[in-house]
């Protein structure tokens, strides 16, 4: 297949890329580069790439193209928490609009990347299925639910839309994040020796490794069109449904000098689920998730020692999304539209 990716800059998209390159795919990136120099260790840049704003993409940019897999995001919820009508304009909008303008211009797949954080405050410990009532709690959760719904109304016989609601991704990548649980709790035990939990530890939370995010993402762009089109998979596996205490004492074993430590004010996180991933498992037998937590915070462990990540780097900008586009904001490289001031230059 010809394949955009877009947000083939980013975290999971810079692990992603070159994995369909390898399988024998034609992969073009789009990015808006915002991390353009957020990398961890070195990378395999992609080419060709277009430097696009996903807001800006008009049919003639995806003529030719078989699949778009879409990445391109406002990635958590603190950047819905900054403004949330950036996270509904770039997550929402700017995915139906996409959407839209791939169905114009022949595309017969689009894999889009959702997240299981549509969920949202779950009820008791029963596992939650792709059928289970949704209950976003943020703009984050609350665009991805809306994109979804709007996907499935674009469904005909020549566009096969597919949702993939993702668990937490953790793992190394060369845009490394260190905003998402377990990269952040490796890095607190590495860079400070604690493993500081920023809640009571209670709540629930599905992960799943950036390689077996991107493996699930090949099965999908593989598959027969009629097993997909329409379709939302929950990705992950039933093994790594966690407490998040459950994360941090699987830190501690593999740093058993780092004790586990509290955030002044800790407190029950509301945003707690189990998920359940026997529809992708039924669908797709032969794709079996390879990573756990355990063996991620080895990996993740080994990475940090290797870059000597100290404690100013896990504070700075280079690996929370937040603070990057904050520091871009401030220094008036974007506007208030989260537009660059000039035009991006590809890393």
């Amino acid at each position: 297949m010809r394949v955009l990716v877009t947000g083939h800059h980013g975290y999971i998209g810079s692990v992603l890329a070159p994995m369909l390159r390898e399988a024998g795919h034609e992969v073009v990136g789009l990015d808006t580069f915002y991390y353009r120099d957020c990398d961890f260790g070195s990378s395999e840049e992609l080419a060709p790439v277009l430097a696009l704003d996903v807001r800006d993409v008009g049919p003639s940019d995806l003529e030719g193209f078989d699949a778009v897999v879409h990445l391109a995001a406002l990635s958590n919820d603190p950047l819905g928490d900054l403004n949330s009508a950036w996270t509904y304009e770039i997550n929402r909008d700017g995915t139906i609009a996409l959407a839209r303008v791939a169905r114009e211009a022949g595309v017969r797949r689009f894999v889009f990347a959702s997240s299981c954080s549509m969920y949202g405050a779950a009820e008791g410990d029963a596992l939650l299925d792709e059928s289970a009532p949704l209950h976003p709690l943020t703009p984050y959760a609350e665009s991805k639910v809306a994109a979804e719904s709007a996907l499935r109304e674009l469904v005909d016989a020549d566009f096969a839309p597919v949702a993939m609601r993702n668990s937490t991704v953790y793992g190394v990548s060369p845009r490394l994040r260190l905003d998402v649980v377990l990269n952040n709790l490796v890095a607190w035990a590495h860079t400070t020796g604690a493993i500081r939990l920023q809640s009571d530890g209670t709540p629930w939370r599905p992960l799943v490794h950036v390689r077996d995010v991107a493996k699930a993402t090949l099965t999908l762009l593989d598959a027969p069109e009629d097993v997909v089109r329409g379709e939302a998979f929950n990705i992950g596996s039933a093994e790594q449904n966690y407490r998040i205490r459950e994360l941090a004492e699987i830190v501690h074993d593999r740093l058993p000098e780092c004790e586990v430590t509290f955030a002044e004010g800790a407190s029950p996180d509301p945003r707690s689920y189990r998920v359940d991933f026997s529809k992708f498992r039924a669908a797709f037998p032969a794709c079996r998730f390879e990573w756990t937590a355990e063996r991620g915070a080895d990996e993740l462990a080994r990475a940090y020692e290797a870059v000597g990540l100290t404690f100013e780097d896990f504070q700075g900008r280079k690996f929370t999304r937040l603070t990057q586009l904050r520091q871009l904001l401030d220094a008036h490289e974007l506007d208030d539209d989260l537009r660059w001031a000039a035009e991006p230059t590809p890393a």
